[in-house]
């Protein structure tokens, strides 16, 4: 009879081998330092390594909010994170960092989570191996790892260009990793330096890559900024930025006069050659005498079209719009040297005087950075790696030390999507030549899966069944190649992911259908494919050539088109579905792609998917496919309850004590808001003038009365609420203005924030005293020592926004989380109201250092440092930021009204989005002054400056109109006025009587003798004598 561990062969029992045990490869990240534990670290190491999971001492932290970490025992007091990894078969231990004397709240990956030793569970290796996280690839030889959210190995050709010194070019196709390679990059920069892109969502995405795991470089002040804001941050131009719809609609007034152009074509024209040069905007002369292949335009048109252009400039300053081209040529003179380095991300989005711009900005010329791929323009420019690298030529020096180097490798899209966009490549190049030297590649695709390019006939049938199975899934996006195209679309596909090639840029989706492009541009394509010939395309390299022509401008009239193509299909990670009319266009025999049998697979998205999605798309400044789902998918309705916004309020203020309208719901209804927003002076009035006597226990009933106004949010179990959540929107609102996520912040509930966050909630969206959910956590956490050494630790790495946006009257300001200033402008902000509605120490509505640090006392190190916790690091930031203050990085954040006392700078503003628009809102406003002042204090006249005056000064600062009574005090404040005129009154009427009786008695004569006559005889006799020696 054979056991588990033998096999029977013939009569004998033989030992069957043993399966040898997984061994486990070493990777070690480029921030980890094992200098003080050296010989432990490597005996942990090489244990881990042979699978001995006992030997190393290995546990796993539970509870954590993010990542799946394990820790090995170095020593008594020391211990080494790591985390697991897998590449294929391949099982890696990636080694992160030694945290010492069990300090694991200092952790830069643990962010603050609480850790109890004791607590901690041991972990069977295999199954540790089971959780390990895959990865998409990994050098073979190599085992230092990049670390930006997630683990990055670089390739041979990555890895010469990491070590390369600046200046540096880097090309790269889409999903080359060039930036993430940039952002390891920079992290070795000293000083201030400066990442910019054309996106402010790319921008955002790559300061959340920068710092995510904790990154910190003690050295170094870095701003990821969008092209706009880096405008801004120069001077914020009047105004709002010109769009293309904005053009449209005024061209489209403009085309009685103007016939023979094309919109797009002179929008292309305007920004790409008119207004683009960094030697200024071309005069009229300049513009006729160009070269055929630098303009669209023939020259007998140019005459006109510059015409055309002066119009354009005209409604710019008519429109109050502006254009970032002019604002650049404008902004030469201001851009002084600020940054020690600068990476320009997607450099091919923008124009040549805008990067001169940027580069204005430099401290020392080559100190910078740039990358992108001029196969993926479709913002209208006439770019080329040449035209950037001529910035540089006029320094020899410069020019000498200049690298530009070539990613080819793809890690995003598909085998066949890959090779589909490299034929168009090939036809590009063989049509039109080379656009320079440095675009002349192709792609390499690696790890992708094969997936496929689907060539669909465009009959309804076809569409309907497509339409059926795409519709409600978030995996397919159907792509069209212009904003007018779009109407054609939504006949047949009602998936709210429909976008125009502009708007697709920076997207990506498992599947992507292209519809109509080439058939709805048959000749445009057709003259893009003229003489190529499939044997032209056999080469699987790209030689260097210029175009036969010199007077040839194809290239410049049909860039767009074979551009948007190569764009939309590299957005797809898997599959390409192309729906023509036209399948028989010569371009798709070149593309190998033939009519077949196509199959698509589409699962049904959850709700939560199509809220992530739509929250998503919203940051992405898609805000009309983000409404389009939350309007035809999500189908959310109103809340059925009344939701106590400022409007709301106002309006029972004015019922309940104006107009004195009899009941108790309304007075109950303003009880339930003055505890929920800690309205003590509304207590107040509600005792004193509305007779609402349950008011007088306000303050042992505060806590418990706001809790009940989110009772749900405190529990383990939230079904109801996420349910309530798709039925009225992840952002719907609570009866006391709250979103979900601000009620689960002050709730303290993790897990709920968390759930909402995956829901799409937006952390940004505040109520109406300018509070977000990080803002509701903080409120807790300031006045509530538990909290602060609970939940807040977590809830602040989930919900604290990546930077605020100030403007400081002409320039915009960035406050990083990771900088000082952020948690300090967050904690006045939180702060703020109480200064009017409670008792201070003074009435100036300012702060002193003591009570930040008050409100300080019990946070984690992962919301303030312990070397920031101190009076002397915050007195210094607090007077290193003051108005007119001589600091390099003055942020003039701050206003000393008084030794030792600050407040916000009352003429900052902080920008807010209301829908597609963003907007300067006056820091009282966004605070709600106004609303403030309703509750505000009265009383406290010990000051010379009492509250109200304070209110009003701060009021008119800012541009918004003065104090006013509180509705809740009028008839308190007019009582107090009438006794005080009754009072005046009667003085008044006792002067009066005085005086009367004064001129009665000066009419009675004086009796001679008297001492009023003795008194007027001497003062005469005195005038007399002096009138004598007068002469």
């Amino acid at each position: 009879m054979a056991r588990a561990d033998r096999g029977e062969v013939g009569s004998e029992f033989v030992v069957a081998p043993s399966t040898p045990k997984l061994t486990v490869k070493i990777l070690e990240y480029t921030g980890l330092d094992t200098s003080r534990v050296k010989a432990s670290y490597r005996k942990v190491a090489d244990a881990i390594a042979r699978n001995d999971f006992r030997a190393a001492q290995v546990k796993k932290l539970v509870n954590l909010s993010h990542g799946r970490f394990y820790r090995a025992r170095l020593d008594d007091a020391d211990r080494l994170l790591f985390s697991l990894v897998r590449h294929g078969d391949e099982v890696c231990a990636l080694m992160l960092e030694v945290i010492a004397n069990h300090d694991y709240d200092k952790s830069r990956f643990l962010r603050g989570a609480a850790i109890d030793e004791s607590r901690i569970l041991d972990i069977d290796a295999d199954e540790a191996i089971g959780e390990a996280l895959p990865v998409r690839y990994l050098h073979p030889e190599r085992t230092a790892i990049h670390l930006l959210d997630k683990p990055i190995s670089f390739d041979d050709t990555q890895e010469a260009i990491y070590r390369q010194p600046a200046p540096l070019i880097v090309v790269g196709s889409a999903g080359s990793g060039k930036t993430a390679l940039t952002l390891e990059k920079l992290k070795h920069a000293e000083g201030e330096v400066l990442y910019v892109t054309h996106s402010s969502y790319l921008a955002q995405s790559a300061r959340d890559l920068y710092y995510a795991n904790g990154f910190e470089h003690s050295g170094q002040e870095a701003v990821f900024l969008s092209y706009r804001e880096f405008v801004e941050s120069i001077r914020v131009p009047p105004g709002r930025e010109a769009s293309w719809r904005d053009f449209a609609g005024w061209f489209g007034r403009m085309r009685q006069t103007f016939r023979e152009f094309d919109g797009h074509q002179v929008f292309e024209e305007i920004r790409g050659v008119l207004a683009a040069g960094a030697g200024g905007v071309l005069s009229r002369a300049d513009y006729l005498a160009l070269g055929v292949r630098q303009s669209i335009f023939p020259v007998d048109l140019r005459d006109r079209l510059y015409d055309l252009f002066e119009k354009y400039r005209g409604w710019l300053a008519e429109a109050k719009l502006y254009d970032l081209n002019l604002v650049a040529q404008d902004w030469q003179a201001l851009a002084a040297p600020r940054y020690d380095f600068v990476v320009v991300d997607e450099v091919q989005d923008i124009t040549a005087v805008q990067l001169a711009l940027v580069l204005g900005t430099l401290k020392r010329p080559g100190h910078f950075l740039l990358c992108g791929d001029s196969n993926q323009i479709v913002h209208p420019n006439f770019f080329s790696w040449s035209q950037v690298k001529s910035l540089f030529w006029k320094d020899p020096k410069l020019a000498e030390r200049q690298e530009l180097r070539v990613l080819t490798a793809n890690f995003r899209n598909g085998l066949e999507a890959t090779r589909v966009a490299n034929q168009l490549l090939k036809i590009k190049h063989r049509r039109f030549g080379s656009i320079d030297r440095e675009s002349n590649f192709l792609v390499q695709a690696v790890g992708g899966e094969a997936g496929q390019v689907a060539l669909i006939p465009d009959k309804d049938a076809s569409k309907r069944e497509l339409d059926q199975k795409i519709r409600q899934s978030t995996q397919f996006a159907v792509l069209v190649m212009r904003d007018e195209d779009k109407a054609e679309a939504r006949k047949h596909f009602a998936t709210p992911l429909l976008f125009s090639i502009h708007e697709a840029k920076g997207l990506e989706y498992d599947n992507i259908i292209l519809y109509r492009f080439i058939s709805d541009h048959r000749a445009e394509f057709s003259e893009i494919v003229d003489g190529v010939e499939p044997a032209d395309l056999a080469a699987d390299t790209l030689d260097y050539r210029r175009a036969k022509d010199k007077t040839d401008k194809s290239l410049e009239v049909y860039k767009f088109f074979v551009n948007a193509l190569y764009v939309a299909l590299t957005r797809a990670i898997r599959n390409v579905y192309v729906i023509e009319s036209d399948t028989g266009h010569a371009l798709f025999g070149l593309l190998e792609m033939n009519l077949g049998q196509v199959k698509v697979e589409a699962r049904q998205s959850s709700l939560e998917d199509w809220q992530k999605e739509a929250r998503k798309l919203e940051l992405q400044g898609k805000q009309e496919q983000a409404e389009t789902i939350r309007r035809t998918i999500l189908k959310q309705t109103p809340v059925p309850w009344p939701v106590f916004g400022e409007a709301k309020v106002v309006e029972l203020l004015v019922k309940v004590f104006r107009e004195q309208v009899p009941g108790a719901k309304m007075k109950q209804q303003l009880y339930e808001y003055a505890t929920c927003h800690d309205e003590a002076q509304l207590a107040e009035w509600l005792v004193a003038e509305a007779k609402f006597e349950q008011a007088t226990n306000f303050a042992q009933q505060r806590a418990n009365f706001a809790r009940k106004t989110y009772l749900p949010y405190f529990a383990n179990h939230f079904k109801d609420i996420l349910k309530q959540c798709q039925q009225y929107g992840v952002e719907h609102r609570l009866p006391m203005n709250l979103t979900p996520l601000m009620a689960a912040a002050a709730a303290g509930n993790v897990a709920l924030v968390e759930a909402l966050l995956e829901r799409g909630a937006d952390r940004d969206a505040v109520d109406h005293y300018g509070y977000n959910a990080l803002h509701w956590a903080l409120r807790e956490g300031f006045r509530d020592a538990k909290f602060a050494r609970g939940p807040l630790a977590a809830l602040y790495e989930h919900l604290a926004p990546v930077s605020i946006d100030v403007n400081t009257g002409e320039r915009l300001v960035r406050l990083d989380r990771h900088l000082a200033e952020y948690f300090l402008f967050q904690t006045l902000w939180v702060l703020f109201k109480s200064r009017f509605t409670h008792r201070q120490r003074r009435t100036n509505g300012a702060f002193e250092a003591q009570a930040i640090l008050d409100a300080w006392q019990h946070l984690p190190a992962n919301i303030v440092r312990p070397e920031r916790n101190r009076r002397q690091h915050l007195s210094g930031v607090l007077a290193r930021n003051e108005i007119d203050r001589d600091y390099a990085y003055n942020r003039a954040l701050f206003r000393r009204v008084s030794q030792g006392w600050y407040q916000l700078n009352p003429k900052l503003a902080i920008r807010r989005r209301q829908g597609d628009e963003e907007m300067w809102t006056p820091v009282c406003a966004a605070l709600n002054l106004p609303l403030i002042s309703e509750f505000s204090r009265l009383n406290d006249w010990e000051w010379p400056e009492p509250i109200p005056k304070v209110i009003d000064r701060l009021l008119l600062e800012a541009g918004l109109p003065g104090w006013r009574v509180p509705i809740a005090a009028e008839r308190a404040v007019a009582r107090v006025q009438a006794l005080e005129e009754k009072r005046l009154a009667e003085v008044r009427a006792l002067q009066a009587q005085r005086e009367a009786e004064r001129a009665a008695a000066a009419q009675r004569p004086i009796p001679w003798g008297s001492p009023q006559a003795k008194r007027l005889e001497i003062e005469r006799i005195r005038r007399e004598i002096e009138a004598r020696k007068k002469g």
